[in-house]
């Protein structure tokens, strides 16, 4: 009882409910070793009790929480002796006195920002505390837009180096702004990646990086760097012998079958950059080279130390000698000035790339685009990587996130990647969180969160212990969705949870009320209510495919393919029925394609790949009844004229089926408009399938390049409807409650956990 009394006042939870009525209770040896994971000894009863004790000791004491989080109109009122004083240190120097209490004065005004608060009680203690002013809601959409959906890798164009970049980006960003009315470009996370060795290339997933805090400059357009054009003489010679081998790893791609070799296309980058790197800075670009070095300040040269120490000793920093797996030791300070140059010129690539994406940004705004660039941020990080060496206090070290086993997945999930810690978070004034969002929404419109349902509780697997041994641990979320808020509101940025899979009662309801739009995904948008769909009652699944739960991993299961799906036969919601609050979208980078999704193509992918867990036959014929339900669906709402044999007619239709919808944001896949049967990722698999290096391609299966989708008569024709169904304002249904209580939830959704 001790232990488990421990476990709830540091947010651990000791049971789980997989599925409606049933619960799973926690062993005993995860509770502690998460326990110790988060500094608390629970080994023993005495260590329990101690533990307790200390708890109790500290909470009394406490004067101020280490970090307070108010909103405008709903000042901090935490509980104080009598006459203790307070005085807020704002961020822009502003010095605001006041005293709590029944009969004190009312409490100033507190303008939104990052404070300090600092408490003196009567008797003598002091505390101070960090303290987050954040708006009630996230910027909304400025107006009801349409856009597209790409993995930037996959995007070739007849300038690219092998791989879609940063330059592609801005073509794309600028014709689809201007000839197609888009206002907004979803990405895959630009993150740095975790350097390739030669025994192991790079991890080609964008959802494990090894940094979330700076992109990677694999994406750079080197002949976009200014100092490319003044190269002469050897190392312009070099840099064209250079241009000629992208060249021949472009064509591979978009003519010879080859896959995208992410390391083999940075290897050229890296030598031609070397280049450019010999000619000086004009004084104008020296001088903006120094601001963002004091803007990106110590996160910035940590990043670069780390990049440098991998370069000599593999990214693999636990195994580094000397000291150098920590970042404030000494070994790792002589470091630093060892190694300055090499640290130099990964600042600099940090410049550029942030000058690229500043570009892309502008190319879009100034193309019309209402939003822009909508960047994603990816769950976690490597364990290995950049982030985890310098913010190892804020990880928690021996912990990887995952998710419970559930009717879907008996195995349950490990993704292998740390997870905050919230008391390192909290003590911190949720600092590394806060520059984490503030860097990504540097030149972004929008922000799209993996698994959103992660600012509220994450189920955390003790390394060397099973994902079913896992247990839930929560984080404060509203301090989580504050920061979340308040570095939007500083961005004017609009941002998208991506909230598929099972989720928690309420966490929909939550996020809705800060203005966090969610993603709804056609397929899966059906009406559960009071249909057994096998969700557990910790929380319901979105009406959507269970996979959703962190599916960009493809180490895991796609549940809603491979292991079965929802015994109840549930119907699809109407457009009307949507909630209009989020992006929808027909599909998503590690789901079929709807044409595949429409042929059945990705039914007999998964076959001859084994991923099948019940007879071809009945996979076929479970897939055909759902594909026919949707098309009987359009076709009584009018939206498949063409009939449902045309399979280009039925792409459209589904389209025009998620214009009706009221949803704020409309997702078209860029692969779809040319009919791409592949899907980017294939969750389930590793080596079997080529995840994330994959091109754009036709229904042929031949690549397209950004040149070919620019003239694309199937694009054209897919697009025009969605921009006449714009130009006539014609979106979405009328007397929608914009509430995630309209989506087709399963019934589990209601439970309490």
């Amino acid at each position: 009882m001790g232990r488990a009394r421990l476990a709830e006042l540091h947010g651990v939870a000791t049971s789980y409910e997989p599925a409606p009525g049933r619960t799973v209770r926690v062993p005993d040896e995860t509770v502690v070793a998460v326990l110790a994971a988060l500094g608390v000894d629970a080994s023993t009863p005495d260590a329990v009790r101690a533990a307790l004790e200390r708890h109790d000791r500290e909470e009394r004491s406490r004067l101020l929480p280490p970090c307070v989080v108010a909103r405008p109109g709903r000042p901090p009122r935490p509980r104080l002796p009598e006459g203790t004083a307070l005085r807020v240190e704002t961020e822009d120097g502003a010095v605001l006195d006041w005293r709590p209490g029944a009969d004190g004065p009312a409490p100033p005004e507190l303008p939104l920002g990052s404070h300090i608060v600092r408490a003196q009680a009567p008797d003598g203690r002091s505390a101070t505390a960090t303290l987050i002013v954040a708006p009630d809601r996230m910027p909304a959409p400025p107006a009801r837009s349409h856009g597209f959906l790409v993995q930037l890798y996959s995007l070739l164009s007849a300038r690219s180096w092998g791989m879609g970049d940063l330059g592609d980006l801005a073509d794309l960003a600028a014709w689809s702004g201007r000839a197609l009315g888009a206002g907004f470009l979803q990405l895959n996370p630009l993150h740095a990646a975790l350097p390739g060795t030669p025994a192991e290339p790079t991890d080609p997933s964008p959802y494990r990086p090894s940094s979330r805090r700076f992109p990677d400059p694999v994406h750079l357009r080197v002949e976009d760097v200014p100092e490319y054009a003044h190269l002469c003489g050897p190392a312009r010679r070099r840099v064209d012998e250079l241009l000629d081998q992208a060249a021949a790893l472009r064509a591979a791609v978009l003519h010879e079958g080859a896959l995208i070799d992410r390391d083999a296309v940075w290897a050229l980058k890296r030598e031609a950059l070397e280049l450019v790197r010999t000619v000086p800075l004009s004084p104008g670009r020296r001088a903006a080279y120094c601001d963002f070095l004091a803007e990106r300040g110590q996160a910035l040269e940590d990043h670069a130390i780390w990049s440098a120490l991998a370069e000599i000793h593999g990214p693999a920093w636990r195994a580094w000698p000397d000291g150098l797996a920590d970042p404030g030791s000494a070994a790792v300070a002589r470091a630093r000035g060892e190694h300055l140059d090499r640290a130099d010129f990964h600042c600099w690539l940090a410049w550029l790339t942030d000058a690229q994406l500043a570009a892309a940004q502008r190319a879009a705004l100034d193309a019309g685009m209402a939003i822009g660039l909508v960047h994603d941020l990816a769950v976690g990080v490597h364990p290995s990587g950049a982030d985890a060496w310098a913010l190892r206090d804020v990880f928690a070290s021996g912990m990887s996130i995952g998710a419970p086993p559930d009717a879907f997945n008996s195995r349950g999930q490990d993704w292998g990647l740390p997870p905050w810690r919230p008391d390192a978070l909290a003590a911190t004034g949720y600092a590394a969180y806060r520059d984490l969002l503030r860097g990504l929404l540097r030149h972004a419109g929008a922000l799209r969160i993996d698994h959103v349902m992660g600012l509220f509780r994450l189920w955390w697997v003790p390394e060397g212990r099973e994902p079913t041994e896992g247990c839930y641990v929560r984080y404060d979320a509203e301090a989580m969705l504050g920061v979340l808020a308040l570095e939007a509101h500083r961005a004017g940025a609009v941002v998208i949870g991506e909230d598929l899979g099972t989720v928690e009662p309420g966490v929909r309801e939550a996020l809705a009320e800060r203005g966090v739009l969610g993603t709804s995904v056609l397929w899966f948008e059906r009406d559960y209510t009071g249909a057994d769909g096998g969700g557990g009652s910790d929380g319901g699944t979105s009406g959507a495919d269970p996979s959703g739960e962190q599916s960009e991993q493809s180490e895991q299961s796609e549940p809603g393919e491979g292991a079965g799906a929802a015994p109840a036969r549930a119907r699809p919601l109407a457009p009307e029925e949507w909630r209009a609050d989020c992006l929808a979208t027909a599909t998503t980078h590690d789901l079929p394609s709807t044409a595949a999704r429409l042929t059945g193509d990705h039914v007999e992918l998964r076959h001859r790949l084994g991923l099948l867990t019940r007879p071809l036959e009945r996979e076929r014929a479970e897939d055909a009844v759902e594909v026919a339900e949707w098309l009987a669906l359009l076709g009584r709402l009018g939206l498949l004229p063409e009939g449902p044999d045309d399979e280009e007619g039925a792409v459209k239709a589904v389209h025009r089926f998620l214009l009706r919808t009221p949803a704020k944001l409309v997702g078209v896949w860029l692969p779809d408009t040319v009919g791409d049967r592949r899907p980017q990722n294939l969750p389930g698999t590793w080596d079997q399938y080529p995840n994330w290096r994959l091109p754009i391609a036709d229904a042929t299966g031949r690549p397209v390049s950004l040149e070919d989708l620019v003239a694309s008569p199937r694009l054209h024709a897919l697009m025009d409807e969605v921009t006449r169904a714009a130009r006539r304002g014609s979106w979405g249904g009328r007397g929608i409650k914009p509430t995630p209580g309209t989506r087709g939830a399963r019934a589990s959704d209601t439970v309490s956990p």
